[in-house]
């Protein structure tokens, strides 16, 4: 069922005034975290771009400054597969900034092959969920303390094909990236909607919101077998236009999640239509295991398994 809203293309256009907000975006420095990264900037926004590389947060930021003259654009060292990174960055965060009004949990990606993180965690379910849960909760005092704002997690449409596998969440048997990859973007949905219910039911300022970019023509690929890599190759988007779009329209799905009015707690916004591979964001809906409250509690009590 399309759950879209009356106006049939949400653009950048549509993104209200965002001046004295701040918003913290993992992965910013390249692919949808900086589409987003900068229209936000654009619509003034205080922008912290969170990422691995300082390097490559700060080319971000200076490549935003080109086309968003003044912004205020800042950087914030983290790696999300380490939970020791991201208790510094959440601590330098709550140094430099007294509120949050958007936390946009963006960053995320699938490992080829079996890797185990220094917390003994599998490298996927610890970037896509496992770090994202532990930020928030590091900083959610900072989001509470402000009306109307939002965390948003960026899930997939590649959920739908995702079991939480409880019995083994790190797939220390039988791994496959796929599988992998889709358990985490299940679980990014089952996390919004519990956190959702916990944050209306203590009345709280802040609401969760998902949403996922369709296929969108990014670096997220990279590390993936060639054939697959040469699908997403924008030299193909003649071929592909039906089946991939640009990052920049991937991200508008990010984007309406965080700033739009009318967004209310739990709503998920990507693509329209049955497949939702391309197109403007509208809300869309997730699977029913998405929705499974006693699986969403479950994995909040004990979200590494």
């Amino acid at each position: 069922m399309n759950l879209s809203t009356t106006r049939s293309r949400w653009t950048s256009a549509d993104v209200p005034d965002q001046r004295g907000r701040t918003a913290v975006i993992t992965g910013a420095n390249t692919g949808l975290g900086f589409e987003a990264s900068k229209v936000l900037a654009q619509h003034g926004a205080t922008v912290v771009l969170a990422s691995r590389n300082l390097h490559k947060a700060a080319d971000a930021a200076a490549r935003i400054s080109a086309v968003a003259p003044g912004a205020n654009l800042s950087t914030l060292q983290l790696d999300l597969a380490s939970l020791a990174s991201v208790r510094r960055a959440a601590e330098q965060f709550r140094a430099d900034h007294p509120r949050i009004d958007l936390l946009i949990n963006n960053a995320g990606g699938i490992m080829p092959r079996y890797i185990r993180t220094e917390d003994g965690f599998e490298l996927t379910l610890a970037t896509n969920h496992l770090g994202p849960f532990a930020l928030t909760g590091l900083v959610l005092d900072r989001v509470l303390a402000v009306p109307g704002s939002r965390i948003v997690t960026v899930s997939s449409i590649g959920h739908r094909r995702g079991t939480i596998n409880f019995d083994d969440l790190h797939y220390q048997r039988g791994y496959r990236p796929s599988t992998a990859y889709f358990q985490s973007k299940l679980a990014n949905l089952m996390f919004t909607y519990e956190l959702q219910r916990r944050l209306a039911a203590a009345g709280a300022p802040t609401i969760a919101v998902a949403a996922h970019p369709g296929n969108a023509r990014t670096e997220f690929g990279r590390e993936l077998n060639p054939l697959i890599r040469v699908g997403m190759s924008p030299r193909l988007r003649m071929l592909t236009w039906w089946l991939m779009q640009s990052p920049q329209m991937g991200a508008l799905s990010t984007v309406r999640a965080a700033v739009d009015p009318d967004a209310r707690g739990g709503d998920y916004y990507g693509p329209p239509g049955r497949a939702q591979f391309t197109g403007y964001p509208t809300r869309v809906e997730s699977t029913a295991r998405s929705h499974d409250t006693q699986a969403q509690r479950r994995l909040w009590r004990n979200p590494s398994g």
